[in-house]
């Protein structure tokens, strides 16, 4: 027996959407995007120290990359509290799980605000001023 009806080239699409496995889908990627943020900011905190105090925004980059870096791992710690919470652990309090719902999203919010000012300080000169700063160091 053919899983193909006429009129019906996809038997998948009459199946009820799984939501079960959609949340799971997004946990996973959800995850490796904090993994790839994570990695990145390392990245550029290593870069950072690696120029040393004479880079123009030495201080405030090192600040907001540290800072970015700790609220991540709260906010990974929150994930988890979150995780236990759920359906699966009913011991933890409704409104424990409410308040940390809250605090993540929260973090979450702050953590990309401190990243866009961490692209706007560590942007690389570009063109004229790159190349007449390159051949004229202060």
């Amino acid at each position: 027996v053919s899983l193909l009806q006429p009129g019906n080239s996809n038997p998948r699409r009459n199946q009820p959407i799984n939501l079960n496995h959609y949340a799971t889908k997004k946990s996973v990627a959800e995850s490796m995007l904090d993994v790839a943020l994570f990695m990145s900011n390392a990245t550029r905190l290593k870069a950072v120290l690696e120029q040393g105090p004479s880079s123009h925004y030495y201080t405030t980059l090192v600040t907001l990359i540290s800072i970015s870096l700790l609220l991540q791992v709260v906010i990974g710690i929150l994930l988890v509290v979150i995780d236990r919470g759920s359906p699966l652990h009913p011991q933890m309090p409704k409104r424990r799980l409410l308040y940390s719902s809250h605090a993540a999203t929260s973090l979450v919010f702050i953590t990309v605000v401190i990243n866009i000012f961490i692209t706007a300080f560590g942007a690389h000169k570009t063109g004229f001023l790159a190349a007449r700063t390159s051949r004229n160091p202060l």
